[in-house]
């Protein structure tokens, strides 16, 4: 996790959050501890899907922040990793679904002080090098090179908001929705 922190010297939790992943049949379900790494909460790493791949999150448990952002795309159409066309942090709660149409960057925050779990439908072949710390349908190069999401977030004053990511060269103006 220590790639994509705010601050990645910081000491926090060894492990962050578990998954289940389910394949094809089953859906993942994620797990998120609760705290925080120098006021940024507990978060998944981020990654964007490899090829046509919507994605549907459902909350279990707890409440929390998802992250979608869309990148900028040159003339040829290939996405330029450190311009962001669109960013959204949805506040989630359990009950509350959010669809990650194909393209857009992802990941989950937990802003509670109880476990965050989420179920969704993004599926795993079992007969890849790595499908769990590594399924071939994410791409977790762009968030580890940028070191994160183009905005962290932390608490600041008990409530959740927002701090641009300096890595990014282009990012549009975010709240927290």
């Amino acid at each position: 996790m220590k790639d994509v922190l705010m601050s990645p010297a910081a000491s926090g939790p060894e492990i962050h959050y578990y998954m289940i992943r389910g394949g094809n049949i089953k859906t993942n379900i994620t797990v998120w501890e609760a705290g925080q790494v120098d006021g940024e909460y507990i978060k998944t790493y981020g990654h964007y899907h490899v090829g046509e791949l919507d994605e549907t999150y459902t909350i279990l448990q707890g409440i929390g922040i998802v992250i979608l952002q869309k990148r900028k795309t040159d003339s040829a159409g290939i996405p330029i990793d450190d311009e962001i066309e669109s960013f959204q942090a949805l506040k989630v709660k359990a009950g509350d679904n959010v669809f990650i149409p194909s393209g857009t960057g992802h990941l989950a925050i937990n802003t509670g002080s109880t476990w965050f779990v989420t179920s969704d439908d993004s599926p795993v072949n079992f007969e890849e090098k790595d499908p769990i710390g590594a399924p071939g349908h994410a791409d977790y190069a762009p968030f580890r090179k940028l070191h994160g999401a183009a905005y962290y977030i932390i608490e600041k004053n008990g409530e959740s908001s927002l701090v641009k990511n300096p890595n990014y060269k282009t990012v549009p103006p975010a709240s927290i929705e």
